[in-house]
């Protein structure tokens, strides 16, 4: 292991299976985190934990589905009486939804992009607070996206998710301004994944960026040091 610059600090990243939530549990991992990761896919989890491992990381693999609350708010207690707090919160795991006239939407693709994309942080908020202010320097990150701010024809219910989710996150960086804990977003640009595959299928993925390219940016914003609060800050 190289560096330490989150040596002992306990992190959770939410769809660390692939993609930017992957990239930063390594990372995190690299720096001395000790890295709880959740995802959908065990085998995927499998795999970053032989990773993780293999630079000498350590973490805990959760496999949880976003769409599941009542699991979602057990996370608090479960991490209580495990680590007795938590000091880097990364809400990373988004879904797409279908990119379609707004009339054209079901209700079901409506619901399942705001609940994964804006109702599950809201659970994470409300159930790992507690434990982010038992850190003595507790940083919660989420991922925006450009679409919350630039709109664009038939990206609906992704855009509006989105922009929800600047709302809440800011919301709860007011809250907690005169705290120890810190509470930001990311908005990666344009970073080849699966779900930026998805929406651009005719892109080649070599010539933007890769998600391992955001890692330095979400360490520096995981870092006790970090001390702004209620941002956006561009990956």
């Amino acid at each position: 292991m190289s560096n330490s610059r989150l040596k002992d600090r306990i992190a959770l990243v939410t769809g660390a299976s692939r993609g930017i939530g992957r990239a930063v549990a390594l990372a995190f991992a690299k720096e001395g985190a000790h890295v709880i990761a959740l995802a959908r896919r065990t085998g995927a989890l499998e795999e970053l934990d032989d990773d993780i491992q293999a630079i000498g990381g350590t973490a805990t693999l959760l496999r949880l589905n976003l769409t599941d609350g009542g699991k979602i708010d057990g996370l608090g207690p479960t991490i209580l009486e495990r680590f007795g707090r938590l000091d880097v919160l990364v809400g990373n795991a988004a879904i797409l939804g279908p990119l379609s006239p707004l009339n054209h939407i079901s209700e079901k693709d409506w619901n399942d992009v705001l609940t994964v994309n804006l109702s599950a942080n809201w659970r994470l908020i409300r159930t790992l607070d507690p434990l982010l202010r038992k850190s003595d320097a507790g940083r919660a990150i989420f991922v925006s996206s450009g679409a919350a701010r630039h709109f664009k024809a038939y990206w609906g219910p992704y855009s509006v998710s989105k922009a929800a989710l600047e709302a809440l996150v800011k919301t709860y960086a007011a809250e907690v301004s005169d705290t120890d804990v810190r509470v930001n977003l990311v908005d990666p640009g344009v970073v080849a994944t699966a779900m930026r595959a998805k929406a651009m299928p005719g892109e080649n993925p070599a010539t933007i960026a890769k998600p391992e390219d955001l890692a330095e940016t979400f360490i520096r914003l995981a870092s006790p040091d970090f001390t702004e609060n209620g941002s956006v800050v561009h990956g």
